[in-house]
């Protein structure tokens, strides 16, 4: 069929290009008989089992196809060997950043206020919005996060965050932070300094909106005194290998899982290989392709860290009472996924071919190069603000249906399709659907790395920046008092 393409020498399906036969574009299509609970093949792996006979030409899809998985399942570790597809690539190439007293590298120099609690919100972003009009052009940015948190949490919810805030403090893209506060919240000033153990006085100025006449003045002279601070740091050269690129998708369609997902895993491969960082989540959206991960783990334990990883995730499903695999969101239904394996097996391809070096748990900081498995949910805000607080300088966020969605760093939006980037200009920043018209992954890796260091080096803006679309949200599992 010209007007389908298959993945995999494997499959028994094929992804329609063009709409044929009232098959609409993006879904499958079989390409040999499937007979009732035979399983149906895609990238080469089982996406689940036919309800009915399907015969050759007949659309696959939800109705006739039902998902494998469910429950917890007893795995075993069978490694593979794997290492980036470009080996050590030498000389590593360099950025234009900026270099922090701790040694840390950032891709932006901004002013931050960060909110110990969400009552503060609307004062937070008076005071970056009178900032930014009375400091114009001195630094990168003043911006705010707001948030509904910080109060009447208990538990791990409390400590979720504090951690996530104090990680945003501590991100190397803020040039100087203010922690603004009310005064009689539960993560109150004093209490979320205790959770900041050290931090650099000049860098990180702490304000309590009670004890102010007028908290927005009071405010604005802090910002005043950060961005003095931020303009002593200039872009100086600094090695790829400092990179961490956060590995995100919302709003898939089938051919995410074509285009802008392995274009991703092939960049992660390129930095990776340079010596650079890539962090995958999303941990619902690796079951049914969790086992490619599994083995690739560099040795038993990080193994192990990854079983627990997925099945802590399972539990949380079971503990209420909710179907783990009926993951695919009407949006990715309509764009031709049909099961959560479709699914998975399409948004793991972000992590590339590279060894799984290390798992994290929410609100942990990446320590060292490599791919790493990071615990979250699939939710996309929540997702982009857990790798931002993990160490990511910028997020890459492939998309086929399109989302405008920004979080406290870049956020990269790839299309999987070219419609979408011709459509949605305004929230698209590069097109991957070129590789279904020129299957050159390599030249266009190099392109894709090439705008990344131009993203990096601030000579790109992202769209989310263009928009001034810049949202967090902190994964809630508890009690609200």
């Amino acid at each position: 069929m010209n007007k389908a393409m298959t993945i995999n020498p494997k499959d028994n399906v094929a992804v329609v290009l063009e709409a044929v036969g009232g098959i609409p574009v993006g879904h499958k299509v079989a390409l040999t008989p499937i007979k009732k609970n035979e399983q149906v093949i895609k990238y080469g792996f089982p996406i689940g089992y036919a309800t009915t006979e399907i015969a050759v030409g007949d659309h696959v899809h939800t109705h006739n196809i039902k998902t494998n998985l469910d429950g917890i399942i007893e795995y075993e570790y069978n490694p593979v060997a794997v290492k980036s597809p470009n080996g050590q690539v030498a000389p590593c190439p360099t950025f234009m950043g900026y270099r922090r007293e701790n040694n840390k590298a950032g891709i932006r120099n901004e002013i931050w206020i960060i909110n110990t609690v969400g009552c503060v919100n609307k004062i937070a972003e008076k005071i970056a919005s009178i900032a930014t009009q009375r400091f114009p052009n001195r630094v990168d940015g003043i911006y705010t996060f707001v948030h509904p948190l910080g109060c009447s949490q208990l538990g791990d919810d409390h400590h979720f965050t504090q951690q996530i805030l104090k990680n945003l403090v501590n991100h190397p893209n803020a040039a100087g932070v203010l922690v603004l506060g009310l005064g009689c919240e539960s993560n109150n000033i004093p209490e979320f300094q205790r959770v900041l153990g050290t931090w650099d006085a000049n860098r990180v100025l702490f304000l309590n909106t009670q004890d102010m006449d007028d908290e927005v003045e009071a405010g604005v002279n802090c910002i005043e005194k950060l961005v003095t601070f931020a303009q002593k740091y200039k872009r100086e050269p600094i090695p790829v290998s400092e990179l961490v690129i956060g590995l995100k998708c919302g709003g898939s369609d089938a051919f995410s899982g074509i285009t802008a997902n392995p274009l991703t895993g092939s960049l992660s491969d390129r930095f990776i290989a340079y010596g650079g960082a890539g962090i995958l989540t999303e941990v619902p959206e690796m079951f049914g392709a969790e086992t490619i991960l599994m083995n690739r783990c560099i040795n038993e334990e990080i193994y192990n860290k990854t079983v627990t990883l997925i099945n802590d995730f399972k539990n949380y499903y079971i503990r209420y009472g909710q179907v783990i695999y009926e993951n695919p969101s009407p949006g990715n239904k309509d764009g031709g996924i049909s099961t959560l394996e479709d699914k998975s097996l399409g948004c793991t391809q972000k992590g590339g071919n590279s060894p799984v070096v290390d798992v994290l748990h929410y609100g942990e900081v990446i320590q060292k190069p490599g791919l790493h498995l990071l615990q979250g949910p699939g939710n996309d805000i929540v997702a982009v603000t857990n790798l931002a607080a993990a160490g990511a300088h910028l997020v890459i966020f492939t998309t086929g249906r399109g989302t405008p969605l920004g979080g406290p760093v870049p956020t990269v939006k790839v299309a999987s399709n070219s419609t979408l980037a011709k459509n949605k200009p305004n929230w698209t920043d590069f097109d991957a659907g070129v590789l279904l018209q020129n299957n050159d992954m390599e030249a266009l890796t190099d392109a894709f790395f090439a705008y990344i260091i131009q993203v990096a080096e601030g000579k790109e803006r992202t769209k989310n920046e263009i928009n001034d679309y810049r949202e967090i949200s902190i994964f809630r599992d508890g009690i609200t008092l």
